[in-house]
């Protein structure tokens, strides 16, 4: 569900191929256009059903009915859909409708398991009752194991800081431990897998990058700025670790919250992470590409390619790429439940 340009099948995909635990994705939701259009090019979509929008879908019992029987139910979610839950807006509201439709496609096909992701601080929002109310809601689906973890992509092989809620339930109960570190553990001792992983951003930046993704002077005075005195934050460049990327990356943001690297640090390793913005007003400087930003995620250099072929712009997949599930997250805990702990055997 929501599967934006699939990390999480992706995910599946790659897990498939490395062990004997296959898995076959047999239908998809997803309502933006060019999000599907990337999906659709670089995936075998073969006969699967592909629901669009799943308000409209569950709308109709027939549509669930036809939908194959299926084990696991993955996806991100809109975090609204729950926090909703407490406002009493009732189900009219468009994000009130998507958790009816997700309470539709449980009750008629009754997976065994669920692992969705969301933003981490779902968890202190509206002071956690946003958290309770999805953990009830889980519940009231009989739902026996439900667990939640955090997830850093830094620790999966991937050179970017971003975390993000993993959501577990399992009909059955569970005597597993869902904890970071656990799952952190289980993925170090991996001895073959055919995911993309990098030691930092400069297994990733390209040395010969387009002149079009270089900063002029005058838009690098606003980037480098600290910002005002009631809203300053340290802009610097350079990370060996990526910032999280973000879905509004193409507007280009200060240098506090998006990812700018010099071509000293691209092309000789010289961080200008504390230098000071009079002289780095003279360097060259330069944000991401979408293919970067791509792999930052897990996804390959093909990605671009084939996406870009199709018809997608530069400015929907920086948007597609910030907005994406990391695939090598989805595939430590994909590995940690069904390989390692084989919950499916419970």
């Amino acid at each position: 569900m929501f599967s934006g340009i699939g990390g999480f099948r992706s995910a599946a995909e790659h897990l498939s191929k490395d062990t004997n635990v296959q898995f076959k994705c047999i239908g998809f939701s997803e309502i933006d256009q060019y999000a599907l259009t990337s999906y659709a090019s670089n995936y075998n979509l073969n006969g699967e059903t592909r629901m669009h929008n799943i308000t409209d879908f569950t709308a109709d019992s027939n549509n669930i009915t036809a939908l194959p029987d299926f084990d696991v139910l993955l996806g991100g979610f809109p975090c609204q859909a729950f926090s909703l839950l407490g406002k009493q807006l009732g189900l009219e509201d468009e994000r009130g409708k998507i958790l009816f439709s997700i309470h539709e496609l449980l009750k008629g096909k009754n997976p065994e398991f669920i692992v969705l992701e969301n933003v981490r601080n779902i968890i202190q929002h509206d002071k956690g009752n946003t958290l309770s109310l999805i953990l009830k809601f889980f519940e009231e689906h009989e739902y026996r194991f439900i667990k939640y973890v955090i997830l850093d992509t830094q620790h999966f092989g991937l050179p970017q800081r971003r975390s993000r809620i993993f959501f577990v339930c399992s009909k059955k109960e569970l005597d597993i431990e869902l904890t970071e570190e656990a799952i952190i553990n289980n993925f170090r001792n991996i001895e073959k897998h055919s995911l993309h992983t990098y030691n930092n951003v400069l297994d990733i930046l390209d040395k010969n990058a387009d002149k079009k993704y270089y900063l002029s002077e005058k838009i690098k005075h606003t980037i480098l700025d600290g910002g005002t005195k009631n809203f300053w934050s340290n802009s610097q460049i350079d990370l060996e670790i990526a910032r999280t990327l973000t879905a509004t990356m193409v507007k280009m943001h200060r240098a506090c919250q998006d990812n700018y690297y010099s071509d000293d640090f691209i092309l000789n390793g010289q961080s200008h992470k504390d230098t000071h913005k009079e002289i780095l007003y003279k360097k060259p400087v330069r944000k991401l590409t979408p293919t970067e930003a791509l792999k930052l995620q897990g996804f390959d250099g093909d990605f671009f390619q084939k996406a870009n072929a199709a018809g997608v712009s530069e400015h929907q997949l920086y948007k597609q790429a910030g907005n994406a599930l990391s695939v090598n997250t989805g595939y430590a805990l994909l590995h940690y439940l069904f390989v390692h702990h084989r919950i499916q055997n419970h």
